[in-house]
């Protein structure tokens, strides 16, 4: 079947890239920064608002700063004219903003100075960004897409039609905003404007030197090489779904050097999400937003296109993650309004529906391709809340990025148990997992484990799952395929943990394959004891002498499998943690021991047998094994193991108590 679907996967790849591009406009021509001389005057278009409509401002050139070799150079400008008075300067969100100088582009508006008045900026320049349509893209190629490529060829001859009048209204309108008289007396007037203030408070008494003198700059100062320079517009990131405790999870996992503001809005409600337009098309100016995961739970940021070339847009003017070659959502995005402020102005937009996917995360910029669409590894997170009787459902797509699978899955997963449940403290929830992933043969990694916490069981009831996410992603052999991930969790709201008492075998010298049955007693939180009978089975080769045994909790710190074998007669060396494979650790997390768990195995401590009574312990096991196959006992539904005792409980269990047999060889 998995070949079936992957085949299916390879077809619609390669029929999208066999099809016609979507349609687009053509890349304006454009102006490099040497070319860019302190004292021209031009115009920048952004959305500030929801009406869509792009709106121009002034744009000043102060003049180039250099940074020496290797680093990149910036466009020092100052803003003016109605809709900046109207913003209260350059805000975050009006990055990748395009600038334009008499007709020819020369780059987007990129960071603002720290401390310094909200309308000086900096823009990044056009050919400082150009290349990132020519670098590598080596994502995107393995992973199976989730995307309806049909739907693009059934609407093609309607974004012909569009493509064709947005075309003609850009031409008819080019004139009247970058080259109309009007347009330069007025800037001419601004520059003069702001050249007089200048003087003005230059010459006026300073409150300050040493903090004010950088606010009291003259507009026509050449800007020091080593400006204070913040990337304004990177600072935000928006979420959807989450209530504030996923917020807060999340972010300790994604964010720990608090790089971010992460705010609670910035998406459509699930009604609107879900949506894929096949043949959207961008204009530079218009608000474009990139997101890492999609769905009841989204997270990404909005910000301006800077540049189109049919498909491929630029946009943002300085990183999103700074990740590199990427695979994340491109989508639409509705302005919604502008928020004034020096320090911490933003203009506020709800990412929309998906539109093609970003590839490039650099210094300069984002760059994506309309109607093409990420790899994404989608999940779904079921909760039920047994105290509240309450059930809900989740599903969201994750883009497929090893770096962030972990966290934000473990983050989705925490926000859904968060929504559901209201109250997390003192609860104890039972977490099941299934993975869908060719990092192991059979395609599907498990497991299932039970939690308790006074503060919040969330906190520690998804390490498992991020554990599981984060070994297929550090796969060191391949870059794993993840087709999807499903989570169940059931909460109670109470403690449900319990104490071993005591374990009583009901006898005490045994043989070598020897059944010994444990009558086991628990105590569990404020209830009565229970009693149990739980069997274990003497290893073939266990050598004659005393066998020490743990009766513990399984989520305790366990006997290792090397020193299981060891104490059995097994004579085998240690395999290093590094020459595992990752099917090797994913075996290894799935038949851990759970917390809820009853296990019956040796001890660390054990008495040394000699030599050669290992080897006759070893002799008569194998001896045994070929004259007959013994089928071993079970209890329940498991199998019972020589060695070590499995026993699922519906408690927690949180000690260890000892017990000891003595083996007899005949």
């Amino acid at each position: 079947m998995r070949k079936y679907i992957k085949k299916m996967a390879a077809l619609g790849l390669a029929a999208m890239m066999t099809m016609p591009p979507a349609t687009g406009l053509a890349l304006d021509p454009i102006l490099s920064h040497d070319q860019v001389t302190e004292g021209m005057v031009g115009t920048a278009y952004t959305v500030i608002d929801s009406s869509g409509q792009l709106r121009d401002f002034q744009v000043d050139i102060v003049g180039n700063m250099e940074n020496g070799k290797g680093s990149q150079p910036m466009i020092m400008a100052k803003a003016s004219g109605p809709v900046v008075e109207q913003t209260g300067g350059i805000l975050q969100g009006m990055s990748g903003s395009p600038v334009y100088v008499n007709g020819y582009l020369i780059g987007a508006v990129a960071a603002g100075i720290k401390e310094m008045t909200p309308y000086t900026f900096f823009i990044t320049p056009i050919d400082e960004m150009l290349p990132l349509w020519s670098m590598p893209d080596k994502k995107n190629k393995t992973h199976i897409s989730t995307i309806n490529i049909k739907k693009e060829a059934e609407k093609r001859e309607k974004a012909a039609a569009e493509k064709k009048k947005r075309k003609e209204e850009r031409a008819k309108s080019a004139d009247k905003k970058v080259y109309g008289d009007e347009l330069v007396d007025r800037a001419r007037a601004a520059v003069t404007a702001d050249k007089e203030q200048a003087k003005k408070e230059k010459d006026a008494p300073a409150k300050d030197e040493k903090n004010e003198s950088a606010a009291q700059q003259p507009a026509d100062d050449k800007p020091q090489a080593k400006a204070d320079v913040k990337p304004e517009p990177k600072d935000v990131m928006y979420f959807s779904g989450f209530n504030q405790a996923g917020l807060d999870f999340l972010k300790r996992q994604i964010d720990p050097h608090d790089s971010f503001t992460f705010l609670p809005m910035g998406t459509p409600g699930t009604a609107a999400m879900n949506k894929t337009k096949y043949h959207a098309t961008l204009e530079p100016g218009a608000a474009v937003g990139v997101a890492v995961t999609y769905g009841d739970f989204a997270v990404g940021a909005t910000g301006t296109v800077t540049a189109v070339d049919g498909d491929r847009i630029l946009a943002f003017g300085h990183p999103f993650l700074h990740r590199g070659n990427v695979n994340y959502f491109m989508t639409d995005a509705t302005v919604v309004g502008t928020i004034s402020g020096q320090s911490n102005g933003m203009k506020v937009a709800n990412i929309g529906n998906i539109i093609g996917r970003i590839s490039q995360d650099r210094a300069t910029g984002i760059a994506g391709t309309l109607g093409q669409f990420p790899s994404v590894v989608p999940i779904k997170v079921s909760v039920k809340d047994n105290g509240l009787a309450r059930s809900e459902n989740y599903g969201a797509r994750i883009a497929y990025d090893e770096d962030f699978l972990p966290q934000l899955s473990g983050g989705i997963a925490y926000a859904a148990l968060s929504k559901t449940s209201d109250n997390l403290s003192g609860s104890t929830a039972k977490v099941g997992f299934r993975i869908r992933t060719d990092a192991v043969k059979d395609g599907v990694v498990k497991r299932d484990n039970m939690f308790y916490n006074t503060a919040d069981v969330g906190q520690i009831a998804m390490a498992e799952l991020m554990q599981a996410m984060s070994t297929i992603c550090q796969n060191a052999d391949k870059e794993s395929d993840i087709i999807d991930v499903q989570v169940d969790i059931t909460v109670d709201g109470g403690r449900k943990t319990a104490s071993l008492v005591s374990a009583v075998p009901d006898k005490k010298k045994v043989k070598p394959g020897d059944t010994v049955k444990f009558t086991t007693t628990i105590k569990p939180y404020r209830k009565a004891k229970e009693t149990l009978i739980i069997p274990y089975k003497v290893p073939d080769a266990q050598p004659a002498g005393t066998l020490n045994l743990d009766i513990r909790g399984g989520g305790l710190v366990p006997v290792t499998a090397l020193m299981l074998l060891q104490q059995s007669g097994v004579d085998v060396a240690s395999t290093p943690e590094t020459k595992q494979t990752t099917e090797d650790r994913l075996r290894k997390l799935e038949k851990a021991g759970k917390n809820n768990e009853i296990v019956i195995a040796p001890g660390p401590v054990q008495a040394t047998p000699s030599k050669e009574a290992l080897a006759n312990a070893q002799k008569d096991a194998n001896l045994k094994r070929k004259a007959k196959v013994s089928r071993l006992a079970s209890f329940g539904k498991q199998e019972l193991t020589p060695g070590e005792t499995k026993f699922a409980t519906g408690y927690i269990i949180d000690n260890v108590i000892h017990s000891a047999l003595t083996v007899e060889r005949s």
